[in-house]
């Protein structure tokens, strides 16, 4: 017999998306111990191996991702009922999943998350991020609500809004010679040492492969994870960073520092809302999209 609660359906969850039974009970909120317990007894109430486990995490098996469908559709119909049921006693309850790029997460979304949060008090929202390529396959597959990532990206069949708009820039000391260029390209300031975001960033993680790509790695000198402090060390003379203007001019308004922008194509970084089904969301995720599109 098959014996399943929602904290075994939700920790299963984490631990698939995460990648990792420690990282998915740290998510969950279980001791690591429980959490093993509780996807053995998963496992011994199937009768089926749920995991592949290996030196660099788990990932799901055939039975596992059958059971992971199964799970996201059934806690999002309990986060639906908890919602409706709310109602009958006057307030709301619900909790919003939502995966974005660095840049959408650490320049954009501070403001509408706070004005979307004082007006729905019941409200949680999680928010992860993921590179624009992984934002696709988690909305793609029910594991987010929506996501936040770069128009460049494919985004298929999902449906798609206008979000914001802004680009990858140089940040040089002042007086350094790339200073007062018009633009510059990536391949002239992979020569020169670098600071930037912490490595686990999107965004550290999308500059790394188009380095690769130019045939060159980046010379990094030291990794913060904060745009003010990566500004402050261009501005000590460390070395040059590569940011979003957005976050550049601000930084530049108190800092010596110059913007530059880039060359490349993939520089210009329009931001884009992604989800699958407007309608089918529940009224509350519908209420925090809008807030997010105005």
């Amino acid at each position: 017999m098959i014996r399943f609660d929602l904290v075994d359906l939700g920790l299963f969850r984490h631990v698939v998306e995460a990648g990792s039974i420690t990282h998915g009970a740290e998510r969950a909120h279980l001791a690591l111990a429980a959490a093993s317990a509780r996807i053995r007894g998963m496992e011994d109430s199937l009768g089926a191996a749920l995991l592949t486990r290996g030196r660099q995490g788990v990932s799901p098996t055939p039975a596992g991702r059958a059971l992971l469908a199964h799970a996201r559709a059934l806690l999002a119909g309990v986060d639906r009922l908890r919602e409706e049921m709310a109602a009958y006693s006057g307030g709301a309850a619900g909790q919003i999943r939502v995966v974005a790029n660095t840049h959408a997460l650490i320049e954009f979304l501070p403001g509408p998350l706070s004005e979307f949060l004082a007006s729905h008090p019941g409200i949680a929202v999680e928010i992860e991020e993921r590179t624009s390529d992984e934002i696709v396959g988690l909305v793609a597959e029910g594991a987010a609500d929506f996501g936040l990532l770069s128009g460049t990206v494919d985004t298929g069949v999902l449906t798609t809004f206008p979000f914001r708009e802004d680009r990858f820039v140089l940040v040089a000391a002042r007086g350094d010679p790339l200073a007062g260029q018009a633009e510059v390209a990536l391949t002239d300031v992979l020569e020169r040492d670098l600071v930037g975001l912490d490595r686990r960033s999107a965004i550290s993680r999308f500059l790394v492969e188009k380095a690769a790509r130019a045939g060159r790695p980046m010379r990094l000198r030291a990794q913060l994870r904060g745009f003010e402090a990566v500004c402050r060390l261009v501005e000590a003379r460390v070395g040059l960073a590569i940011l979003p203007e957005s976050a550049a001019l601000r930084a530049a308004r108190t800092l010596a520092i110059a913007v530059v922008p880039l060359s490349d194509p993939w520089a210009r970084r329009d931001l884009t809302l992604c989800l699958r089904d407007l309608d089918a969301l529940p009224p509350f995720v519908r209420d925090f999209v809008e807030v997010l599109r105005r």
